[in-house]
């Protein structure tokens, strides 16, 4: 018996290496005079990025071809993260001064103003929604509490969320792939980083905020957790510092109880990862500026799957798709 199940563990870990060797990612798109952080994936179909310089980006037959635009007036906004629903309606968000909120109905033709604010204190980090009406933008904290903007009309118009989670001095949130802010049914959880790397958690129903430190490198400026994903068993956070982007050490951490406790990844990705995103069952991939990275068993092990620099990946809500973008227009595919 004892040599049957050696043989199968051996088998099983053969299968599994197999599986992360067989990943590719493809590059679809390059050349673009923009940083694309934000990225949403709609279908296996329809895609929208956006980025610096006030670049948008849309495909409509799965990152074969994309239309690219500036947006009229906005020219020099840095879109850091995007929220699409179809090939016509998508919103974008601007980090820096002024901080704005636009949204499109008809593919990127034109575009509607729905929330600016010109104080110097405004930046945002990251938007995310729970189905197509309810949604908040996370901003760094102002007067020691982190900033929420919440709409309930999809995007259509924006107000400030008065239930907002303390900061210390020097933490904040980072704005590197839009995915440091994650919504559930029930919760709405953002990590942190700078001198403190946490998990801030919220349930709607009883609406305290709770906060669980994470184990991720912290307490400089360029430090701390990044991105956060979930497959609704367990938690997945990513980090590190960006400053020394090849330095692996403490850069993934994991959850099996909705975050209540956390462990560091035994086998971490291979540095720095400005985004994790959730594939299927405990399949995450993640990536930053030193490569990309799979981990096939929720977060515990890693494995590199490829060396260029990109800041955010993202899965199909409705579908496969699996794209990555980064620095100079780059996107690129996931093959599995």
């Amino acid at each position: 018996m004892k040599n049957i199940f050696t043989a199968f563990a051996v088998a099983l870990g053969l299968l599994l290496t197999s599986n992360i060797k067989a990943q590719t990612i493809i590059p679809l798109e390059q050349g673009k005079a923009t940083s694309i952080r934000g990225l949403s994936v709609v279908n296996d179909n329809v895609a929208w990025v956006s980025g610096s310089k006030g670049h948008i980006a849309i495909t409509r037959d799965g990152g074969k071809t994309w239309s690219w635009q500036q947006v009229n007036g906005f020219e020099n906004a840095d879109f850091r993260d995007i929220e699409a629903f179809s090939d016509k309606e998508a919103i974008i968000m601007s980090s820096g001064t002024p901080a704005l909120i636009l949204r499109t109905i008809d593919g990127g033709e034109t575009w509607q103003v729905k929330y600016r604010n010109n104080d110097t204190a405004f930046f945002l980090d990251a938007m995310d929604f729970f189905g197509r009406s309810k949604g908040w933008i996370l901003g760094d904290p102002i007067n020691n509490k982190f900033l929420l903007l919440l709409t309930s009309n999809g995007g259509n118009s924006w107000v400030p969320y008065n239930n907002t989670p303390a900061a210390l001095p020097g933490e904040a949130a980072f704005a590197a792939s839009g995915t440091c802010l994650l919504t559930s049914v029930h919760d709405l959880l953002i990590v942190s980083g700078g001198t403190r790397a946490d998990l801030l958690t919220a349930n709607f129903k009883h609406k305290q905020w709770r906060t669980t430190p994470l184990p991720l490198k912290q307490g400089k400026s360029s430090q701390g957790a990044f991105s956060i994903a979930t497959n609704r068993k367990g938690l997945v956070v990513v980090g590190g510092d960006y400053q020394y982007d090849k330095q692996p050490d403490s850069t993934a951490c994991y959850s099996t109880d909705w975050g209540l406790t956390w462990h560091l990844s035994g086998t971490p990705p291979a540095g720095f990862q400005s985004c994790v995103e959730y594939i299927r069952r405990e399949i995450f991939v993640s990536t930053g500026t030193p490569g990309s990275n799979i981990t096939l068993d929720g977060g515990k092990t890693w494995k590199k799957i490829d060396d260029t620099s990109y800041n955010v990946c993202r899965k199909a809500k409705h579908g496969k798709l699996v794209l990555f973008a980064g620095n100079a227009g780059k996107i690129g595919i996931l093959k599995m």
